[in-house]
């Protein structure tokens, strides 16, 4: 991971993957490296949510609007995630605050 991320920090789905719902969670192909990753349904909801260019804090204002979740607890997950996907190079993060 290159940058750390933020609420201002934009992320996006990488263009190099290609991904299928199967019964409601997301599954990925990395086309560059051949490996399959999942996602479990509200993983699956941040896919869908990136794959356009999106802050980290419009996402998690989202998932606050449509998930029983207090709102500490919604980022401390969402960036859990995000910082996993980052490390697998499934997103792309732009404009992030350099550690």
């Amino acid at each position: 991971m290159s940058a750390t991320l933020s609420g201002t920090s934009v992320v996006v789905a990488s263009q190099e993957l290609v991904s299928s719902d199967l019964a409601g969670e997301q599954v990925i192909l990395d086309l560059s490296s051949g490996m399959y990753y999942g996602l479990n349904p509200v993983g699956t909801r941040i896919w869908q949510l990136i794959q356009e260019p999106k802050t980290v804090k419009e996402v998690e204002e989202t998932l606050l609007s449509e998930y029983e979740v207090e709102a500490e607890q919604c980022q401390k997950d969402l960036m859990t995630i995000l910082e996993q996907l980052d490390e697998q190079g499934l997103i792309e993060v732009k404009n992030a605050e350099v550690a």
